[in-house]
C-alpha cells in the first residue's frame, strides 16, 4: 500500500457487518484506524459520512467514503488486489454474491428480526425456515475447507461473521439450537476451520458479552 493511503473504519464491536470488513483489511494487511461507534449515540462523523442510512460500517479511504459491507469488501478487493477476497472465476464470483445476499437478507430476517418478535412456538417454525436456508450453504461446503476452496474469502467473511459468530449467539441466549452437528456436518467443520484462521479469530467478539448484546438487540427489535 502506498504511504499516502489513509484508511479509517467506523464500526461497532458486535456488528458482523463491520467485523467482516476488518477481516478483509487484515487479510490484505492494510493498516487502518478503527473508530468505535455507539448504537444509541451515533457520532456526528458517522451521520456526516452516511446521512442516508446512518449506519455502520463506513470505510474512508483517502477521504473517499464507501458504504455497505458488500460494497466495501469489493472495493477493498479491487483497490488492493493481492490476497483476493472474491473468486477469480466469474461464475464462482456470481455464486458468492448470490449466497452473500441470501445470508444478509433472508437468513438475517428469519434468524434474527422475525425470531426476536416471535413467541416460543413461532421461533420453532422460524428455526426450521432458517435450517432450510442454511442447508444451501451446507451443500456449497461439501468437499471444501472454505466457500472459495482452500483459502478464506468473501462468502466466508459474510456468512461467518453473521451466522456462527452472531446469530448463533442470539439463539444461544434464548436456548434455541438451530444448527446441529448431525444435520450440518459440513457447516460445523467449516466453522472449526474458520476458528483456526488468525485474521478471523481476531475479529470474533467475546462470546458471553456478545450473547448479552444479542439479547439486548432482540429486545430493541421487539420494542420497535
Amino acid at each position: 500500500m502506498a504511504e499516502k493511503d489513509q484508511v479509517k473504519l467506523l464500526g461497532i464491536w458486535a456488528s458482523p457487518f463491520s467485523r467482516r470488513v476488518e477481516m478483509a483489511l487484515k487479510l490484505k494487511g492494510i493498516p487502518y484506524e478503527y473508530v468505535e461507534e455507539i448504537l444509541e449515540n451515533k457520532s456526528p462523523l458517522l451521520l456526516a459520512l452516511n446521512p442516508i442510512h446512518k449506519k455502520i460500517p463506513v470505510l474512508v479511504h483517502n477521504g473517499k467514503t464507501i458504504l455497505e459491507s458488500h460494497v466495501i469488501l469489493e472495493y477493498i478487493d479491487e483497490t488492493w488486489p493481492h490476497n483476493p477476497i472474491l473468486p477469480q472465476d466469474p461464475y464462482e464470483r456470481s455464486k458468492a454474491r448470490f449466497f452473500a445476499k441470501l445470508v444478509d437478507e433472508q437468513i438475517m430476517n428469519v434468524g434474527f428480526v422475525s425470531m426476536a418478535r416471535a413467541d416460543e412456538k413461532g421461533r420453532e417454525v422460524l428455526a426450521e425456515q432458517a435450517r432450510e436456508l442454511i442447508m444451501y450453504l451446507e451443500k456449497e461446503l461439501v468437499g471444501k475447507d472454505y466457500f472459495g476452496g482452500k483459502t478464506v474469502g468473501f462468502l466466508d467473511f459474510v456468512a461467518g461473521s453473521l451466522i456462527p459468530f452472531c446469530l448463533e449467539r442470539g439463539w444461544e441466549g434464548i436456548g434455541l439450537e438451530v444448527i446441529t452437528e448431525e444435520k450440518f456436518p459440513e457447516f460445523k467443520r467449516w466453522v472449526k476451520n474458520l476458528e483456526k484462521v488468525e485474521i478471523v479469530k481476531d475479529c470474533v467478539p467475546p462470546r458471553e458479552k456478545h450473547v448479552e448484546h444479542m439479547n439486548y438487540m432482540a429486545e430493541r427489535v421487539r420494542s420497535s
